[in-house]
């Protein structure tokens, strides 16, 4: 109870930050919000089974394409948004059909691969796709019956309610028999075997759970800021979540969100002041390395908050 009083009361303090945020930084986490629950998808496959995936941005844009296009060629948003939800579900679910047959650094190329594809394909047919410029949504695509998404109040109250039902379904996730067994999975997948657990299935499961996830993001991303573009299925995308999940906390459930926000500004306010931005971000995740290697919250379990998810 203690866990679960923690988690919503962060709910909360975003709740009340909708009232107190200027508009800058208003936008700002309502961005940040939706990039959580990807980085809270992809910790479900890399925190919590160990599967380091360098092909995330695949499920991301799949979700973000499967609405952008439904809504631009005048399909019911609301449909669209359902199917881009289970793009990112199903297309993870055949790639993990494929990529868990290997392992380890032959996992993280495999899924390299597909994802590079995937880009590769929306350059390629780019007069159906848009290529790399991509394309913006119409006003009204962006409207889900009543709900005005280029409302900054709608937008926002939106990604807090995505990324709500995120946070709370992995504390519910890591809390049940399967949470149980995809960590016992990333601990030791031989002897989870032998224990009589069907090791392949649970790990499909979380990878088609973190696809769910992750293009739930990227279709809610598209019609809240109105725009689809190649960008998003570059690898910059499959490794951003990984840094996110890393400098938060890896099997922890709100690192993500921790680290998708302290990254987010950090970026934002180095390139207020400098080009060499990323050198900053490179500094940043050395620390990070040396002095706390589990990630910020992974590192506070670690020295005495041994009950947090």
């Amino acid at each position: 109870m203690r866990m679960l009083a923690l988690h919503l009361g962060v709910l909360a303090v975003l709740a009340a930050a909708q009232f107190l945020l200027p508009a800058y930084h208003h936008t700002n986490a309502a961005r940040i919000m939706v990039l959580a629950v990807y980085a809270i998808g992809y910790n479900i496959a890399f925190g919590y089974t160990g599967l380091l995936s360098l092909g995330h941005a695949l499920f991301f844009a799949a979700g973000m394409y499967a609405t952008g296009l439904l809504v631009d060629r005048g399909g019911e948003p609301w449909l669209a948004l359902l199917a881009g939800l289970v793009a990112g579900g199903a297309v993870a679910g055949a790639v993990g059909l494929l990529a868990l047959r290997t392992a380890g650094p032959a996992f993280m190329i495999v899924t390299l691969m597909f994802a590079q594809a995937f880009h590769l394909a929306i350059l390629y047919w780019g007069g159906f796709t848009g290529g790399d410029e991509g394309f913006t949504l119409s006003g009204a695509a962006r409207r889900l019956g009543p709900l005005d998404l280029a409302d900054p109040t709608t937008r926002y109250f939106v990604a807090l309610a995505l990324v709500s039902v995120a946070m709370l379904g992995t504390l519910a996730l890591v809390r049940s028999r399967l949470g149980r067994v995809l960590v016992a999975v990333r601990e030791n997948e031989e002897r989870t075997r032998m224990l009589g657990y069907d090791t392949f299935r649970a790990k499909l499961l979380a990878l088609m759970l973190s696809g769910l996830a992750s293009g739930a993001a990227g279709s809610t991303y598209g019609l809240m800021f109105g725009y689809v573009g190649g960008s998003f299925a570059a690898i910059q995308y499959s490794i951003l979540p990984l840094i996110w999940v890393l400098m938060g906390g890896a099997g922890t459930v709100l690192g993500p969100l921790l680290g998708t926000a302290l990254m987010f500004y950090l970026i934002d306010l180095s390139s207020s002041v400098t080009t060499a931005s990323q050198a900053v971000v490179g500094a940043a995740l050395i620390g990070l390395i040396l002095f706390a290697p589990r990630g910020i919250l992974g590192t506070l379990r670690e020295r005495g908050l041994r009950g947090l998810p």
